[in-house]
């Protein structure tokens, strides 16, 4: 029940820019490259900014004079703070980050903010192309009866489009989010359904005895 890594997905050879790039050098650096965007960094490699597609058509408005004077640097088109993610970091966590900041790009940097790799979405989302019975075996057999030792028919697991959808009911009511939350962290899960029931109530238990200083 392991899941990729941002480091085994990521590019390793990063096309960057410097603050002080020229725009029209990054514009050249966009099309020799293929690519919609680029991390800006500093000249310790941390990362300062990112410039995608979007900043550049703002930069155009500039030079069509529909805005205030051109900005003619990396520095000035740039987002900035730059959304980063570490390498150790599992593929589903930074595609649900890629996917609630809206970004296509995430630069990945070690332990001190330097730049050492970039993912985009394509490298996220190879990932999860699963087929939705893979997944569905996997959830059976390594969570429900594997991890909660539960009989394989306790949790009927359905998935559609990497939506899982989890119906029946576990022994003890700790275990529904433990069970919920070892499905978020499969390769290719996009989605949990919860429609779990329990048999015994063990967090109301364990409330009580807290409550009366019990040990």
């Amino acid at each position: 029940m392991t899941a990729h890594t941002v480091g085994e997905v990521m590019t390793r050879d990063v096309v960057q820019a410097r603050r002080t790039t020229p725009f029209k050098e990054v514009v050249r650096l966009l099309d020799l490259h293929r690519i919609s965007g680029l991390p800006v960094v500093d000249a310790d490699d941390k990362v300062l900014g990112v410039l995608s597609g979007s900043d550049l058509v703002r930069a155009q408005a500039y030079r069509d004079g529909t805005v205030p004077p051109p900005a003619v640097t990396a520095g000035d088109v740039m987002s900035s703070p730059a959304v980063t993610v570490h390498p150790e970091q599992s593929v589903p966590d930074a595609a649900r980050l890629m996917e609630r900041r809206g970004i296509e790009r995430l630069p990945v940097v070690d332990e001190e903010d330097r730049l050492i790799g970039i993912a985009t979405r394509r490298d996220l989302l190879r990932v999860f192309l699963r087929a939705d019975d893979d997944i569905r075996r996997q959830v059976t057999a390594e969570i429900v009866v594997g991890a909660l030792d539960l009989p394989s028919d306790a949790v009927r697991v359905s998935v559609r489009d990497g939506v899982v959808t989890l119906v029946g009911r576990v022994e003890r009511r700790s275990q529904v989010p433990e069970l919920v939350h070892a499905v978020w962290r499969l390769e290719g899960v996009v989605g949990v359904v919860n429609r779990l029931g329990f048999r015994t109530d063990d967090c109301a238990a364990s409330t009580r005895l807290v409550r009366t200083g019990n040990p």
